[in-house]
């Protein structure tokens, strides 16, 4: 089973809610094709900002390394390492290129593939919208109640939790210790 992150576009001019066909789902784990063909996969994806980084970070190694007078090996072990970087890191520069294209992160969603992760999501979407134009936010069967459904998390369940309370180690400042 894949984690898919899910990612809704920027609202045109004409709408008044998101267009569900444009709704990007990123699966979380290493992307193969991003390892063996780099520049390629970044250009099908359109990660034009992504694509000049790594142009000029494998031109700044070629010429670190022959400016040390580094071996065919150790040069090859270099672009090894870092065609793995770019594998491994494949879904985390799509969702910045997402999040400076407008995009919002709405949820993650668990599924075997991309298209039974897309139904899974949009069955509890709809039923949320549904629900929420019912329920009050908090409410039992609310999309709120209901983000704890497993393999969905829903949109609302990412917001902030009411309240100044701080999950975590660090206390927010000025509050009681």
């Amino acid at each position: 089973m894949a984690i898919y992150t899910v990612h809704e576009p920027p609202l045109k001019r004409d709408e008044t809610e998101p267009d569900p066909a444009r709704f990007v789902f990123v699966r979380d784990g290493f992307y193969f094709w991003a390892f063996l063909l780099t520049p390629l996969w970044m250009l099908r994806h359109r990660l034009w900002l992504v694509l000049v980084c790594y142009a000029l970070i494998s031109a700044a190694l070629t010429i670190i390394l022959r400016t040390a007078d580094a071996s065919g090996t150790v040069s090859a072990v270099v672009g090894l390492l870092v065609a793995i970087l770019a594998g491994c890191e494949a879904a985390t520069l799509r969702r910045f290129t997402l999040a400076r294209r407008g995009f919002r992160p709405v949820g993650l969603v668990v599924g075997d593939d991309l298209d039974s992760a897309e139904r899974r999501f949009f069955e509890t979407w709809t039923a949320g919208a549904r629900r929420s134009a019912i329920l009050p936010p908090g409410a039992p069967g609310s999309p709120v109640a209901s983000a704890a459904a497993p393999g969905v998390t829903a949109a609302a369940a990412l917001r902030r939790p009411p309240g100044n309370e701080v999950l975590g180690l660090f206390p927010q400042p000025g509050a009681p210790r």
